[in-house]
């Protein structure tokens, strides 16, 4: 589409009862990001209400019209998804704006790829808008959804505000007070600078105050609840509302030793085989889901599902030809007297996939009108890359989608819940900690990727012996393998910490995901590494992890600019002193402009003599710093300790954990 235009959604799909927009947007240097935004406004513009501002700390509508689903990583950056449920919303509602904003000084010129995308209830793509010119804008509205003879259109929009977000939500009718200072000073709180770790510092929230006083102020990403409910007294309800999450420190024990075993509502003992791992994965986590609506609609609407009452079932027969097929379950899911209905096929352990199956499990959702067939597994997909490929009748007028869940996304998604933003009552919380503790355990099968498949042992010993020759398509395999790798790295360590970790994909705009691979594969075949880069929310720099299959040695690192003020042995001084409690064998290198490299050490021997960390040549300039940790990795493919997947995740977690949380996004100052 092109600025201006519009189109009727109905004209392009019979299913867009339920349509999700994506924003889409790439960094050169891979750490520009924005956050987006949706407007809901009556026949006269404006917003009806406080209510009708869809954000960060507000994700998602009391009715399910509207719903956050947050980033995905794509080959030339994010994507941010927004699941839109047009059944359900309400009818005094005329026009839905979506729209992006950018923060702490930065305009939409600095980023590459500016765009939106529209699918319908089964996935498929149904128009696209590209913004080419937006070099001084913060905020855009990127299109909107309205109505017009009882139709939904979709309007490609592309206006932007020099005034951020808070010019854009001013005009829809948002009382934006944008002076956070005044805003603490009025509630008689005090500035804090510290915050949460790489967290922007939050102007006041947009919750309804009192009426005598204006709607807070434009949000900063990621404000708590528990910072909200300190700041505002006089927020509104629903998101002032104290959520239930886990405690930080478990209760005291009241069993006399360590033989005696909690009594947990899932247990895993029992299991033999692997047909017993699927049934009882399905079965604990279809109820969970069905029991915890917060749960159960986050793993369902990045799927097309809409808001509503859902039920899930187990070992339900429908007739297939001669011979009746089992899925291993269904979800239903009924919202003002429609169905919406998903097949769901379960695999764990090492089990694949069969394309014969999930052929079959369309066929039979096509010809009842189900809406999906939800795929589950310990693999992950990876863009561009089937796990199965299925063919689709062209000629049936219902189509189905396909969607794949991973074992590592479904504990990902339980632990931001009851650990970061919690959930509706202590109940909803102890089941899904019952779920968690059920899907970590050895026996249940679900622990994620973990196999670097046939072709991992062949190239590392073709690297070893120096015969991978290029174009060898099983280094190709491991490529793929070390993507699907790195991004449960991601899921794994973002659950833990409750932050958003993305892979960094830096490729330019349009590259095909297969075409990036191939180049990886021959990067692989030409120096026997394979690396990759993390983007974790609220640090200085990129985390980058280096896996060099000729010395078996896995780097991680982390470069942080230099400060633009003070003097280079108060840099040192204080990185050092940041780093009091980091780890004797970290290695600290001296990034310096113009040269291949500067001092370098560890910080064993740099913290008695920080001065050693500064070139000889005081003309030379400091550009920066790089932390390194080196560690061996394991040469075994399954879950062992020495294991190379095992060997990847623990030295991410322990390069964050002891050395990148010391550091903040100016982390000598």
């Amino acid at each position: 589409m092109i600025k201006g235009s519009n189109v009727t959604l109905g004209a392009l799909s019979e299913n867009v009862g339920s349509v999700i927009v994506s924003l889409g947007w790439g960094s050169p240097t891979g750490e520009g990001d924005a956050d987006v935004s949706v407007l809901m406004l009556n026949a006269d513009g404006k917003v009806r209400g406080d209510t009708d501002f869809y954000f960060y700390n507000n994700p998602v509508a009391a009715d399910g019209s509207v719903q956050l689903l947050g980033k995905t990583p794509t080959a030339d950056g994010n994507e941010d998804r927004i699941s839109f449920d047009l059944t359900a919303v309400p009818s005094e509602v005329d026009r839905i704006v979506v729209a992006a904003s950018r923060y702490e000084g930065a305009r939409f010129g600095e980023l590459e790829g500016v765009r939106l995308s529209l699918a319908d209830g089964a996935g498929d793509d149904l128009l696209r808008f590209a913004i080419d010119e937006a070099d001084s804008v913060s905020a855009i509205i990127f299109g909107e959804l309205y109505r017009r003879g009882g139709e939904w259109k979709f309007r490609a929009v592309g206006q932007g505000y020099d005034a951020g977000l808070a010019g854009l939500a001013t005009d829809f009718g948002v009382d934006i007070d944008d002076d956070a200072a005044a805003v603490e000073a009025q509630n008689g709180t005090a500035t804090d600078d510290q915050g949460d770790q790489g967290n922007r510092k939050p102007p006041a929230a947009v919750d309804e105050p009192a009426p005598t006083a204006p709607l807070g102020a434009v949000p900063a990403p990621r404000t708590s609840d528990d910072d909200i409910e300190k700041k505002q007294p006089t927020a509104r309800p629903r998101t002032a509302k104290k959520k239930v999450t886990l405690p930080k420190a478990a209760k005291k024990t009241l069993a006399e030793n360590e033989s005696w075993k909690v009594a947990r509502l899932f247990p895993v003992s029992a299991l033999k085989s692997d047909r017993d791992r699927e049934m009882r994965a399905t079965s604990v986590l279809l109820s969970v889901m069905a029991q915890v609506p917060e749960f159960g609609r986050r793993l369902t609407a990045a799927f097309g599902a809409p808001a509503g009452r859902m039920e899930t079932f187990t070992e339900v027969t429908l007739p297939h030809g001669d011979t009746p097929r089992r899925p291993d379950g269904v979800i239903r899911v009924e919202r003002a007297g429609k169905l919406w209905t998903a097949l769901v096929e379960t695999k764990t352990n090492g089990n694949s996939l069969k394309a014969e199956q999930v052929q079959a499990y369309m066929d039979i959702a096509a010809r009842r009108g189900y809406e999906a067939v939800i795929t589950l597994s310990n693999d992950v997909a990876l863009e561009g890359s089937p796990l199965v490929d299925v063919k689709i009748d062209g000629r049936r007028k219902h189509k189905v989608a396909l969607w794949h869940l991973s074992w590592a996304e479904v504990a990902h998604q339980a632990q931001m819940l009851i650990r970061h933003e919690g959930v509706g009552n202590a109940a909803h919380a102890w089941l899904l900690q019952e779920l968690l503790h059920y899907l970590q355990h050895d026996n249940s099968g679900c622990h994620g990727f973990q196999n670097m498949g046939p072709a991992w042992v062949p190239v590392r010993n073709g690297i070893d012996d120096e015969t991978l020759c290029h174009g060898d398509r099983r280094a190709l395999e491991v490529v793929e393998s070390w993507e699907r790798l790195i991004r449960q790295v991601c899921l794994g360590l973002g659950g833990e910490l409750g932050q958003k970790v993305l892979p960094v994909q830096r490729a330019k705009r349009g590259t095909d995901p297969e075409a990036r691979r191939l180049r990886l594969a021959d990067q692989l075949c030409r120096d026997g590494r394979l690396q990759a880069e993390l983007r974790i929310e609220g640090t200085p720099g990129i985390l980058a992890i280096s896996a060099d299959l000729r010395t078996s040695r896995l780097r991680t690192s982390i470069e942080i600019p230099a400060p633009e003020q003070g003097y280079p042995l108060s840099w040192a001084k204080r990185l050092v002193r940041r780093l009091a409690e980091a780890p004797a064998d970290l290695h600290v290198e001296t990034l310096v402009e113009g040269e291949t490299g500067g001092p370098r050490g560890t910080l064993e021997r740099l913290r008695p003599e920080p001065a050693d960390m500064l070139p000889k040549d005081s003309g030379i300039r400091i550009t920066g710093f790089r932390l390194s940790l080196l560690k061996g990795m394991g040469s075994s493919r399954g879950n062992a300790e020495s294991g190379f997947i095992r060997s990847v995740d623990d030295a991410v977690h322990r390069f964050y954990t002891t050395v990148v949380v010391h550091l903040d996004r100016v982390s000598t100052r």
